[in-house]
């Protein structure tokens, strides 16, 4: 038996875009999947596409930004596997469109992105610790380098802080922690975008990777690594360029 099939993955945001393709990706390789999103009949559908006779793919719809829903989201997956030993934080949400300061609620960025993934952290860290295994991998943004939609990019930077703090944090416990920082890839969240994208299967493969080879940060496409060092070098130079991406991922205007 493999190492992935003795292994449960606790994965959010699962119904759609990276979530989706990294569900069908880890199933293929054999591990057990607890489904997490709000979406309930299309999470049930996964699910059943995935594994039909149920025994290896659960679905439990759930709010990330719920405490009792989050809660219940653990103890379900204790019951039908008996632990977690991967938490994958995927689920995310921005402001679609405009600017984040004419949205009547753009904090929820932070409840999403940020919150929840620290408090399932909180949540599944007691039994890791205790078998000196797991892994948590957090999903990040290039935006989260590379700053361009407020709440969207604070939420990132701080998802960044703090997987890097927790890794450091868990060093020596067995318990490992890798941040996967995508560009834009097609999904959801960026389907009015006006940019050459990859699909999502791109992601997939890179958490896959890291569960299997554990790295502290991987941004892929290998590609968005220039735009990282570009703006560390050469700010001016990505400031120049932003106007374009407000216009074709934000569809607005900068000073308008």
């Amino acid at each position: 038996m493999t190492l992935s099939r003795r292994q449960t993955v606790l994965l959010t945001g699962a119904s759609s875009g990276i979530g989706r393709a990294t569900a069908h990706e880890l199933a293929a390789r054999g591990y057990r999947l607890v489904l997490a999103a709000r979406r309930e009949e299309e999470l049930a559908a996964l699910a059943r596409e995935l594994d039909p006779s149920g025994s290896r793919v659960v679905a439990v719809p759930t709010d990330v930004t719920d405490d009792t829903s989050r809660r219940a989201l653990v103890a379900a997956t204790q019951e039908h596997f008996g632990q977690v030993d991967v938490l994958i934080n995927n689920a995310g949400v921005t402001v679609e469109r405009g600017w984040w300061w004419d949205d009547p609620d753009p904090l929820r960025v932070l409840r999403v992105n940020l919150e929840a993934p620290i408090e399932l952290t909180r949540l599944v860290l007691p039994g890791m610790r205790a078998r000196g295994a797991g892994h948590i991998v957090n999903i990040g943004s290039v935006a989260g380098r590379v700053p361009f939609n407020g709440m969207y990019s604070a939420s990132k930077f701080g998802l960044r802080g703090f997987s890097q703090a927790l890794r450091r944090e868990l060093l020596g416990t067995g318990v490992q922690v890798s941040l996967v920082s995508p560009g834009f890839v097609r999904s959801e969240m960026t389907r009015a975008a006006r940019l050459p994208m990859p699909g999502p299967e791109v992601i997939a493969r890179a958490v896959a990777g890291v569960l299997e080879r554990p790295r502290r940060e991987v941004v892929a496409p290998r590609a968005y690594a220039l735009p990282i060092l570009l703006d560390a070098a050469l700010p001016g130079l990505v400031d120049r360029v932003a106007p374009l991406v407000f216009r074709r991922r934000y569809a607005h205007e900068r000073g308008k």
